[in-house]
């Protein structure tokens, strides 16, 4: 049976400073996703269990258990790779990647309303959540999802291209209790040629992950 692994951060402890300090990363890494992937591995141990011994009384928690550590691992997963420290800005057809800024614009209207709209989305998660950027497969385009936790109300097989992590442990060291300072700041790192990477094997995938008519 496959296991999870913490996956090695791209750069190191430092790379994003100013938007987020050298402290933040090493803890939010090291530790929380660490917690993130244990969790998902325990909780498929203790899943093999129940199957073995016919002990269905947890599965419920069981459940919900492996869907918050698996999509919290994921997530980081994708959180780590869509920031670089000469990120920023917009995506633009000039650096390479204006497929994906012209899915932006044609399903959010602009780049500044889809800005707004994951900055909000982001800022405004009711305890700890996130802000997604999703490809979803059915109409083809790009929307923006609020995800509360790790892994609810969300469009089912929508594939996340970019994400804001909005949980405390992202910036609250840094940036106390200011959320929307913290989202504004992290427009400054967003990695557009991740990003695109990720939105043009979504739609390559689309026909496989999911029929509908």
């Amino acid at each position: 049976m496959a296991t999870y692994t913490l996956p090695e951060l791209p750069y190191d402890y430092a790379a994003l400073e100013p938007v987020i300090n050298p402290q933040i990363i090493e803890l939010h890494h090291d530790k929380h996703h660490a917690a993130y992937v244990k969790g998902a591995n325990d909780t498929l141990e203790q899943l093999a269990e129940a199957r073995d011994k016919e002990a269905w009384g947890a599965i419920n928690g069981l459940q919900k258990s492996l869907a918050f550590h698996l999509s919290g691992h994921i997530l980081h997963s994708i959180y780590w790779h869509n920031m670089t420290g000469d990120g920023g800005g917009e995506p633009l057809a000039a650096d390479g990647v204006g497929d994906l800024a012209d899915a932006i614009t044609e399903s959010f209207g602009s780049f500044a309303g889809f800005k707004a709209q994951l900055t909000k989305a982001a800022a405004t998660t009711q305890g700890s959540g996130w802000g997604v950027l999703a490809y979803e497969p059915v109409s083809g385009r790009l929307i923006v999802e609020q995800v509360y936790d790790h892994q609810g109300n969300v469009g089912q097989g929508s594939v996340p291209v970019l994400v804001f992590d909005a949980w405390e442990h992202a910036f609250y060291l840094q940036y106390k209790n200011q959320k929307v300072d913290f989202i504004e700041a992290m427009w400054a790192v967003v990695n557009w040629q991740d990003v695109a990477k990720r939105y043009a094997a979504a739609k390559e995938r689309a026909d496989v992950l999911l029929l509908a008519p």
